[in-house]
This record gives structure tokens, C-alpha cells and sequence, in this order.
């Protein structure tokens, strides 16, 4: 099975007209991230007549902000939770099969400090490995001395006894949402950014779909579903809340929101293909120092919130904590002013009920799918790698309910995403700088557009912002500069450079458009880190 390399045009007028048509879905998605996304590719594939609504751009929250692994999760083998460790190990190649451009395999190697480390850490990675089996990317190797200062030439020396080498994923978040929004829109299903659900519709007690608005110009519309799916992240929520206002029954919150932050400085850092993972540091959480499209992200932390900020900011003991442990195992420990662009993801843990939050380390890390007394199926938690086991779960709970009438699985596992190549034809590797490759099979398409040999920044060409506007739903700088391109993430004061000049080319390709050049000059400052 292939999709179709030639892109289709995401003209916004065209995608409201569609949505102003009065009929009804079979499926309608509230929220455009990895589960949703997941959700639409799946249901689409199956032939079902689906519709995505986002109140902001895809992958906008959650979905971009992740530390960019694609793994079966080590530390939850530790937790004794094999079967999750089953499942997302399985995930992870189906991932690294269907989207190699997007996803690739990265070796990690853990450096060992104490005489036992290598053993114990070692003997549970040769577990990992046996889990994985047919799945696996590649062995788990005890490392010397001298070998893991090879791998990892700028790790700290002194006191270091050797390493364990083992392989997990990494991929690109927000350009991963991307191809599943268009994969799922070669396939028949109607995605809208910037049209936020307004509000539920019940019919006879039961949600027939959702007021929307769209952002841009403010019109109304009313939606129509068979079935409506709650996949809002770490706001599912709110909707849950306005759903049981019919019921005239409030509803515990399901989820505990925590904060991850990112530190991105470069590569000189780490200079290696290798990732650098320390399992425990000072106050038992996990470090990692990945290489990421020719930077080193630094990484992360686990902060519970009580907001549910779309622009979550980093608090100070987060940043001291996260450049500490990375000076405590590298040669050299990254300042502040080393620091190209900070940002922080939040993530939807699912809380038991009698959970208050406040020790996200220990709530769920897998997903729940859950149907309201209305038939508002929500579904929260997980994490990328498993975002098409969640989608294949959220369709059989919609069956399970008689929301939606079943139909076989199993039809995502071996469907390339938009632009995928074949493995072996994959020759750029995601910890090298960004550039037209990974377009996959629709490199060309980008390259015969004006502008291709004229770069704005490495890794980002007049023609990619105008591919973004055209094909891939961008409407502000923001998007292009934040998600089609990822330059935002990893140099903020470069992106703001670059920003006018990127409004300059959205204007001529969607006249008309405020394409929130201030907004984004702002929202940069943010991902900048004051000297002190």
C-alpha cells in the first residue's frame, strides 16, 4: 500500500466550503496531535467518512514538544511494566518502517560511574532487547573505558569505568503530525486547523457533534457526527466537563498535566551520532542529551502544573536542574548563554480518581479510552510511539459503544505516511542539520518551487515555506517556522531572524492573511533564556 506522492493543495476556502456542507460524519475528531491525527488516519483507511477539527495548528501543543525518542520506554521496564514495554517496542518499528524519513533508529550509550553499573543496567537493557526480539534495531553491547569515550567523546573522564550501548528511535514530532494530517486527508478524511470546537451538540441526550469557529474569519458551523472522539490532550477535560453539564453530573478530572523542558545548544556539546542517557541522576530522574537535526537537546524534566498553558514557560529550578546534570557528565557544562532555544512540552499523565497529581513520576504513562453516558469517547495519555495502537484502541472502543459499526483492523501497520521511502533509500540521518530530505519522495515536489536555492537559514528554503503554505496547512509564521520547519526549536534567535522575510512569502501565497509576524517575534522571545 502507498500514498499518492503528488501533494494535495490545502486551500482553506475550499476546506471550510466542505465543512459548511450539511451532512453527517462518521467520525468526528476534536483535536489535531498524535492521537487525533492517529485516530483519523485509521478510521479514514477503514473507509469511514471522517472531519478533524484543531483549534490552533496541528501539533501545536503536546504533539511538537515531545524529547523526540521513539522507544519502548527502559524506565518502564524498570517499573515492571513489560506489556507496555511490549507493545511500544512493537510500535517503534512499525513507526521506523512507515515513516523513515521521519523516524529513524538512534543508538544510546548510558556511561558507568560505579563498578556495577554497567552490569545492572546492562542485564535490564539485555531484557529490553529480548522484548523487543524480531523488533529489535540492534544489540545491547557492554562498552570499555576507551570505548565509551569514543562514542561519546565529550563525557566527563574522571571516575568513568566503561558504558552500555543500547538502540531505541527518534523522529521528528510535529513533521510526523503533518504527514498523518495529510496522509489522512489522501485518504477522503477533512482536517481544519484553526477552527476550535465551541461547544457540544446533544441530540435526545447523546453528542450529535460540535459548534465550530473558525479562528480566522469567525464563522459558525455545526458539525454533525455518528460519533465524536475527545482527543484534546491535556484539556480532554473540558470537554468532559461541558458533556456532563447535560447529565447534570460533574466529572472527576482524569488527567494530572506535568511539564517537560528542553534545553537545545550545539552539537559541539556532544559531537556524536550517539545519544547520551544517564538513568539516575541526583534526584532520581532520567538526563538525556540527544543529537536532534544538528543540535543536542538536553532533557527533561517532570514538573506537575495546575494550568493548562498553551505556552507553558520553564521554571528556574527546571532550567538549573537540567544544565547541573548535563555539566556533571560532560566535559564542558552548558551555560545559559549556550542555550539556542528553550521550550517545554505538557503531558497528559492519567491520574487514578483518587490521585491528587502531584507525583507525576508515578501516574500512568498509557493511554485510557473511556465513553461518556452521552457517547463522548475520550481518549488521553500514551505517548507518541504508540500513537497507532491508541487510534486502533479508540476505533474499537467507538465499535464496542455501537457508536460506529465495526470494521477490521490491523489496516496502519504496513501503510506508508506521506512522502515515505523505502528504508533502504533513506540516506539522511534526523541528528543531521534539516533540509529538503525530509520530504521524503516529495523532495522534488519542494524543489521545483520558486525559491529552492534560496536559503533563509540552514536546512529552510523560500520553496519550503511555500510548499508549507500550499500543502501543508501552514497559516502563520509560526507554523512554518515552528513546525514545518523546526527552527524555532532549535535556534530561537535565528528563527527571529529570519521571521520577516518568511511573512513576506506567506503574504504572496495567502493574500489577505495575517500571517502574525509580531505574534511570532514574541512567542521567539520566550524560547530565548535571559543570561541570568
Amino acid at each position: 500500500m502507498t500514498i499518492a506522492t503528488t501533494p494535495l493543495t490545502t486551500d482553506r476556502a475550499e476546506l471550510l466550503a466542505r465543512l459548511s456542507q450539511s451532512e453527517t460524519y462518521d467520525l468526528l475528531i476534536i483535536g489535531g496531535g498524535a492521537t487525533g491525527l492517529g485516530t483519523a488516519v485509521d478510521a479514514a483507511a477503514r473507509g469511514f467518512k471522517v472531519c478533524v477539527l484543531e483549534s490552533h495548528d496541528f501539533a501545536k501543543g503536546t504533539s511538537s514538544r515531545a524529547t523526540k525518542l521513539v522507544h519502548g520506554g527502559v524506565r518502564y521496564l524498570a517499573q515492571g511494566n513489560v506489556a507496555l514495554v511490549r507493545e511500544a517496542l512493537h510500535e517503534r518499528t512499525t513507526l521506523l518502517n512507515n515513516a523513515p524519513h521521519l523516524a529513524q533508529p538512534l543508538a544510546f550509550v548510558m556511561p558507568s560511574y560505579k563498578l556495577l553499573d554497567t552490569p545492572f543496567y546492562g542485564a535490564g537493557l539485555k531484557m529490553y532487547d529480548a522484548l523487543a526480539g524480531k523488533d529489535g534495531l540492534g544489540r545491547t553491547e557492554f562498552l570499555s573505558k576507551d570505548k565509551t569515550l569514543r562514542l561519546l567523546p565529550t563525557v566527563r573522564t574522571d571516575h568513568l569505568k566503561g558504558g552500555v550501548k543500547y538502540w531505541d528511535g527518534q523522529f521528528d514530532d510535529a513533521r510526523l503530525a503533518l504527514v498523518l494530517a495529510r496522509t489522512a486527508a489522501a485518504k477522503g478524511a477533512l482536517l481544519v486547523n484553526y477552527c476550535p470546537a465551541k461547544e457540544l451538540l446533544h441530540t435526545d441526550g447523546k453528542v450529535s457533534g460540535v459548534v465550530c469557529e473558525d479562528a480566522e474569519s469567525g464563522t459558525r458551523y455545526e458539525v454533525h457526527a455518528k460519533c465524536v472522539v475527545n482527543a484534546t490532550g491535556p484539556w480532554v477535560d473540558l470537554f468532559r466537563q461541558q458533556d456532563a453539564q447535560l447529565l447534570g453530573k460533574p466529572v472527576k478530572p482524569m488527567v494530572a498535566p506535568s511539564q517537560g523542558v528542553h534545553v537545545v545548544v550545539d552539537r559541539e556539546f556532544l559531537p556524536t551520532d550517539h545519544a547520551l542517557l544517564v538513568p539516575k541522576t541526583a534526584d532520581g530522574r532520567v538526563l538525556f542529551a540527544v543529537p536532534w537535526l544538528g543540535k543536542v537537546i538536553l532533557g527533561t524534566t517532570d514538573t506537575p502544573r495546575h494550568d493548562l498553558a498553551r505556552e507553558p514557560q520553564a521554571f528556574e529550578e527546571e532550567i538549573e536542574f537540567i544544565l547541573k546534570e548535563a555539566g556533571n557528565y560532560l566535559c564542558r557544562r552548558p551555560m545559559r548563554a549556550d542555550v539556542r532555544s528553550i521550550w517545554v512540552g505538557m503531558r497528559p499523565l492519567v491520574k487514578p480518581q483518587d490521585d491528587d497529581g502531584e507525583n507525576t513520576k508515578k501516574i500512568s504513562r498509557e493511554h485510557t479510552v473511556m465513553t461518556s453516558k452521552s457517547g463522548l469517547v475520550t481518549v488521553t495519555g500514551g505517548k507518541w510511539t504508540t500513537y497507532r495502537a491508541m487510534a486502533e484502541d479508540v476505533l474499537q472502543e467507538c465499535f464496542e459503544q455501537r457508536l460506529l459499526p465495526a470494521r477490521a483492523g490491523g489496516v496502519t501497520v504496513h501503510m506508508p505516511l506521506v512522502g515515505a521511502p523505502k528504508p533502504a533509500q533513506v540516506k539522511h540521518r534526523l541528528n543531521a542539520a534539516q533540509g529538503e530530505h525530509i520530504y521524503g519522495t516529495e523532495a522534488a515536489a519542494v524543489h521545483s518551487l520558486p525559491g529552492a536555492d534560496k536559503l533563509l537559514a540552514e536546512g529552510l528554503s523560500e520553496a519550503m515555506v511555500r510548499f508549507a503554505a500550499r500543502y501543508e496547512y501552514a497559516r502563520t509564521v509560526e507554523d512554518v517556522l515552528a513546525r514545518r520547519s523546526r527552527l524555532l526549536f532549535l535556534d530561537a534567535r535565528l528563527a527571529a531572524s529570519v521571521a520577516p522575510r518568511v511573512a513576506e512569502i506567506l503574504a504572496q501565497e495567502l493574500p489577505g492573511v495575517d500571517v502574525k509576524l509580531p505574534d511570532f517575534l514574541a512567542l521567539a522571545q520566550q524560547y530565548l533564556l535571559s543570561p541570568a
